[in-house]
């Protein structure tokens, strides 16, 4: 029987366990990266383990989400992060060569490998035929010390695509039409796979645009084929030697089908507060806007910035919309201004932002109060935009600029013809922001800022959890929720003491206060617990407050690995009506919870001792994730093995 594309990469780098649904595998990881915001955690962690240098393929750090130095925060991080590549075999991607999604796939990416990522983005990269997974900066931290990546091996799910994208219609438009179809939580525990005739008429960045966003089904990652479009992308950019095609078999199965028309699509949109709240563009003509973004991992590849720079040429923005635009990459950024677009794009009124993930994380540019905010991004969760009241709506390029012009959601195939975008024949090549390792870094003395600590340590789980319910919650919590990004928020990630205090500081402020006068205890959660992000610090910083256990009725993946991590226990109502049955404040015991991980148990019994009450809950780990839990978390473990 023949293997689709996803099967062929994981044969390739499984070193342990078998390919078969629902099982745990261990695969090696080629390549890994690591961003600002999550990247300080993962080399204090990496240090931690007395590695003296990376044993990857390749490794980068990348500096795109918090370049705002509005204090000293950000700058010594920066320079920790530059010093620690430099210490230990690192590539060093410097404040404003661009967002590291995009950058990786015009200068790094490699069809066929494995790429992890302590972005929950990482999946870009299935754009060029590459197994591009998010993780938190543990699992990174681990695998650049050459530790296998553990997963739970997926379902596939082939997604085949037939026709082509009529004008005006864009990638954006695919992705937003399967998270239509799929949900946010459609996706998880499973590989979304592209195939059929339509793949051969979408780009690389095309199909990048459409992996990004398959963070948002809660997907493992979605992957592309490598052929004759991807070589030509990585002749493109210089690199064609590390092509090589990478196809489904003809006999290739998969655990489930979709089929989308691209013929068949038009202009989409997700409207607040959810990815998947998708509408068409005509149902909600006349919305007037307060605020246009374009820009984000999503979409900020050349090709959208002319589009946008076209559609603006020779126009002004609404007198009522600010126009923000941000380059994905430094090659980007020169390349629209060598052509003449940024020139159009200032004329518009536009107003360019460096290279860098910038509102997209909350990074400036919040909306006004109860503003209606166009973003090309990839997330619309509430106040993630920085403005609680802001209302934001997921767009293409071509929605956004056609948007900016009217004031107000315009369908953009009223504006005729659509322009016709000519990219140069060769991208413009130049790695001299890419600050390369030395080959032996043994003497380079690793920069510490005041408001870097060390990552701090749970301790071995009780025999018994018992604790209050800090908190409950509803459906699809994300991490942003959890624990806010944003300006003020986001310098603090080296330090989890201080960025420990605006823990659900969004829905409960008083939370980290409570948690710290009843010496932790537990948080409830619905559906899809976790979603978004992947930042470790949400599971992270409730760990330094004492919560010992997170029960839900089901977990985002990124997430439920971090609290495994850090020694929080993750457990799911074995019944979903139990949920209503448990309230903030109530105080629960859960005995025996050690003995039931050692002996492997799939359950275990919860007492709610203020109504006395008891309900199953289910112990849904592998036996190496029990037994990262029974030893207080992942860096515990790793230090008994």
């Amino acid at each position: 029987m023949g293997r689709n594309i996803a099967q062929k990469i994981l044969k390739e780098h499984v070193v342990h366990g078998r390919m078969v649904a629902g099982k745990e595998i261990a695969i090696r990881i080629d390549q890994t990266l690591t961003q600002d915001a999550t990247g300080t955690m993962a080399y204090l962690q990496f240090e931690s383990m007395g590695i003296p240098r990376v044993r990857t393929k390749l490794s980068v750090s990348y500096v795109d989400h918090n370049t705002l130095q509005s204090g000293f925060e950000n700058a010594d991080d920066h320079r920790y992060l530059q010093t620690a590549a430099a210490r230990y075999g690192v590539h060093f991607s410097r404040p404003g060569n661009g967002i590291c999604h995009q950058v990786h796939l015009e200068r790094f990416g490699v069809p066929g490998e494995t790429l992890l990522g302590s972005d929950s983005h990482t999946p870009t990269a299935g754009g060029l035929g590459m197994l591009g997974i998010g993780a938190g900066g543990l699992d990174v931290a681990v695998a650049m010390g050459g530790g296998a990546f553990h997963l739970v091996m997926p379902e596939i799910i082939n997604v085949n695509l037939t026709g082509q994208l009529p004008p005006w219609v864009s990638a954006k438009d695919v992705i937003l039409e399967l998270l239509r179809i799929m949900t946010v939580k459609g996706g998880v525990g499973k590989i979304i796979e592209y195939g059929g005739d339509g793949v051969k008429t979408l780009s690389v960045p095309q199909r990048a645009t459409i992996t990004n966003m398959g963070a948002e089904l809660g997907a493992t990652t979605s992957v592309f084929p490598s052929d004759s479009v991807t070589r030509a992308y990585l002749r493109w950019q210089q690199r064609q030697d590390c092509w090589r095609r990478i196809q489904a078999s003809k006999t290739a199965t998969y655990d489930g089908r979709i089929e989308i028309n691209l013929s068949e699509l038009e202009p989409l949109v997700a409207q607040p507060h959810s990815p998947d709240a998708v509408c068409k563009v005509r149902d909600i003509e006349g919305l007037e806007v307060s605020q246009v973004a374009i820009g984000s991992c999503t979409n900020s590849s050349l090709a959208d910035l002319q589009t946008a720079a076209a559609i603006l040429k020779g126009k002004k923005v609404h007198p009522n919309v600010s126009l923000v635009m941000s380059p994905g990459s430094r090659q980007v950024f020169e390349m629209i201004a060598r052509s003449g677009a940024l020139a159009d794009l200032i004329s518009s009124g536009a107003r360019i932002l460096e290279s860098a993930c910038g509102p997209c994380i909350g990074m400036g540019q919040a909306p006004p109060t109860d503003g209606v905010s166009v973003r090309t991004f990839n997330r619309n969760f509430k106040g993630r935009s920085g403005t609680a009241s802001g209302r934001i709506y997921l767009t293409s390029p071509e929605v956004a600029a056609a948007t900016a012009v009217a004031g107000k959601f315009v369908d953009p195939r009223q504006l005729g013809e659509l322009p016709v975008i000519k990219l140069p024949r060769r991208a413009l090549i130049d790695d001299g922001m890419i600050i390369h390792p030395p080959e032996d870094g043994s003497k380079v003395r690793v920069v510490r800022g005041p408001n870097i600590k060390a990552c701090p340590l749970n301790t071995e789980l009780a025999e018994t959890i018992k604790g209050e319910v800090l908190l409950k919650v509803g459906d699809n919590i994300t991490t942003d929720h959890i624990m806010p990004a944003g300006a003020k928020i986001l310098p603090l990630r080296s330090n989890i003491p201080a960025i420990a205090e605006y823990v659900f500081s969004g829905i409960d402020p008083g939370f980290p206060k409570r948690a710290r006068d009843k010496e932790g205890g537990i948080v409830v959660g619905a559906v899809n617990y976790g979603q978004g992000s992947s930042r470790e610090h949400a599971s992270l910083a409730p760990m330094h407050l004492g919560v010992k256990a997170v029960i839900a009725k089901s977990f985002a993946r990124i997430h439920k690995a971090n609290l495994v991590n850090f020694g929080i226990v993750p457990l799911t109502f074995v019944k979903e009506t139990d949920y209503g049955e448990v309230q903030q404040d109530d105080l629960l015991e859960v005995p025996g919870i050690r003995e039931a991980l050692a002996k492997r148990k799939d359950r275990v019994m919860v007492s709610n001792l203020t109504r006395n009450k008891t309900f199953a809950a289910a112990i849904s780990l592998t036996p190496r994730e029990a037994d990262i839990v029974l030893a207080g978390g992942l860096l515990n473990y790793t230090r008994l093995h």
